[in-house]
């Protein structure tokens, strides 16, 4: 049974296989694929431009403390000088917490600018396949096209090759046809002629045309002898 279903499986398999090479038409698949890697072009793209924006806006977030770093650290210097350490202290330490969290944006600006470039290069080089892909397509497209026009005139011209050897049977069937016809009326003639197509249309004429040349016949004698006698006088 295992042994069945597998025959069964692979006979299905190469029936679909077949149907689809039938109706499977080349450049549609090439287009579709070449549809695929334009989507994944921009979804690349979309990428790095989301790795940069949150780049920039890590960059301003960092050059908002760094600002404030050194609004602190004059005031820092402002409050020294003004006999109040205590308030130095907190500005200072406030300073120094905004340069931690600056020193950990600055890391986090460093990634994302590895992931922006890595990102970049990928496009790039995507770009550069998806442009060659697209040069490869349009060759095998036109070459597929130019087979197809080939095959369909070939087939055209076979087909009038059969259309004209149907022509020049008919013409032969017309001339046979046409001699035979020509022959029958030549017999016919031949036949009136020989007074034989009347015998065998009807004794009656026959007897009729017999009789009319023995009276022709007998008129031919009287007349010769009417100038015989005419010329003895």
């Amino acid at each position: 049974m295992p042994g069945l279903l597998s025959r069964l499986t692979a006979t299905i398999k190469a029936k679909l296989s077949s149907l689809l090479d039938m109706f499977e038409d080349p450049r549609e698949t090439l287009d579709y694929s070449y549809k695929r890697q334009l989507e994944l072009q921009t979804d690349v793209k979309k990428g790095v431009a989301n790795v940069i924006t949150a780049r920039k806006r890590l960059e301003l977030q960092k050059s908002k403390l760094e600002a404030n770093i050194t609004r602190l650290n004059e005031q820092a210097r402002e409050a020294v000088a003004a006999g109040r350490d205590d308030l130095a202290a907190i500005a200072l330490q406030r300073k120094m917490d905004m340069m931690t969290q600056a020193d950990s944006i600055t890391a986090q600006i460093q990634d994302l600018q590895r992931q922006e470039d890595k990102l970049t290069d990928t496009a790039r080089k995507l770009d550069v396949k998806i442009e060659q892909f697209r040069t490869e397509k349009e060759t095998i497209k036109a070459q597929y096209s130019a087979a197809e026009a080939k095959v369909k005139i070939q087939e055209a011209t076979t087909g009038i090759g059969e259309e004209m050897a149907d022509v020049g049977y008919a013409v032969q069937r017309a001339r046979d046809k046409t001699e035979e016809m020509q022959a029958r009326s030549e017999a016919i003639d031949t036949m009136v002629e020989q007074g034989t197509l009347e015998d065998v249309l009807g004794n009656k004429d026959l007897v009729e045309k017999e009789l009319e040349k023995i009276k022709s016949d007998a008129a031919v004698k009287r007349e010769l002898e009417t100038l015989k006698q005419e010329v003895k006088r």
